[in-house]
């Protein structure tokens, strides 16, 4: 069987991970980049070792290249939309980057472009494969802690301070602030670990004198009755991460990456996690060869998308210019 021949448009950031991820598969190989910058595409080549790769400052150039048969998207937000259609529509399989577009109108447009295509389409919602929330989803449905009542989930980051002179702080290509950026991977835990169908939210944004929001704090009440704070700080001195689920008979506390089992009138407990077996460039690999389904879908993401945009319009705040 040939490789897999993967492209990627952007390589900056998180590219570097994909990148590694894919290099240890035999089904998959690096054939082509596209980036604007050429220091970020030298840079990226001599970091992973690769040799012959074709490379292009316009990524319409590698999708008419031939020399791919899917695309990682590393891009900033905003092109993630054009640049996965175009791609789809080229016959090309794709991984997009979160999140998936910056708008709900643009992510039912790419799931019908994607089901029109035939092609494999997932986003890049890393936690989806790692133990700790592969447990607390499984908890939760099978009822170690009872009905769900309540959720906080919370990220602390040094955002604010990282991002400054970056597009990430250009409301043009991010689409937004903290909550756009690494507070999309927050909302994707908190949506897919509960299923949870969010029906009313009661935001507080502050921007801190930058063009985009920083602080976030949203109440957030769903249609099965339970109710979530949702606190997203990107003026922190340092990352921390924290999910509190609590249910009718019992509690699990995240604390980054520490997972705690908690009973009324019991011992606490630290719960045995699931084996890793993937990741989300292996899924992405193995769902093109037909074994398995695709495990983040365009479906899935498209409700990240619609909460980020529900807290947005409630607070009456803009980060993309609305379209004429």
């Amino acid at each position: 069987m040939n490789a897999i021949r993967i492209g990627f448009i952007g390589t900056g950031g998180i590219a570097g991970w994909h990148a590694r991820q894919l290099q240890e598969l035999p089904e998959a190989t690096i054939t082509a980049l596209a980036d604007t910058s050429a220091a970020s595409l030298s840079r990226f080549i001599e970091n992973h070792g690769l040799s012959g790769v074709q490379t292009y400052s316009d990524y319409h150039e590698l999708l008419d290249s031939g020399a791919v048969d899917a695309v990682v998207i590393c891009s900033p937000h905003t092109l993630h939309f054009q640049q996965a259609g175009d791609a789809l529509r080229k016959g090309l399989h794709v991984l997009i980057e979160k999140p998936m577009t910056c708008s709900s109108e643009e992510a039912e447009q790419l799931i019908q472009i994607a089901e029109q295509s035939g092609k494999i389409m997932q986003v890049s919602y890393q936690r989806h494969f790692q133990p700790e929330f592969l447990y607390i989803r499984d908890a939760i449905a099978s009822g170690v802690i009872g009905k769900l009542t309540s959720v906080t989930a919370s990220l602390y980051q040094e955002w604010q301070v990282g991002t400054v002179g970056s597009w990430r702080q250009d409301p043009s290509l991010s689409g937004g602030g903290f909550l756009m950026d690494s507070g999309s991977h927050i909302i994707d835990v908190l949506l897919w670990t509960t299923g949870l169908t969010p029906v009313e939210v009661k935001p507080q944004l502050q921007t801190n004198g930058t063009p985009v929001e920083i602080d976030t704090f949203t109440s957030i009440r769903f249609a099965e009755g339970a109710i979530a704070g949702l606190n997203l700080v990107g003026n922190s001195p340092c990352w921390h991460e924290t999910f509190v689920f609590c249910g009718e008979t019992g509690g699990i506390f995240f604390d980054n990456g520490k997972i705690t089992l908690r009973r009324q009138g019991q011992e606490h407990v630290t719960p045995e996690l699931p084996q890793a077996t993937t990741n989300q460039d292996k899924s992405f690999i193995d769902a093109i060869l037909g074994r398995h389904e695709v495990l983040v879908p365009g479906e899935f993401a498209l409700k990240v998308v619609k909460l980020s945009e529900m807290i947005y319009q409630a607070a009456g705040y803009a980060p993309i210019p609305a379209k004429v």
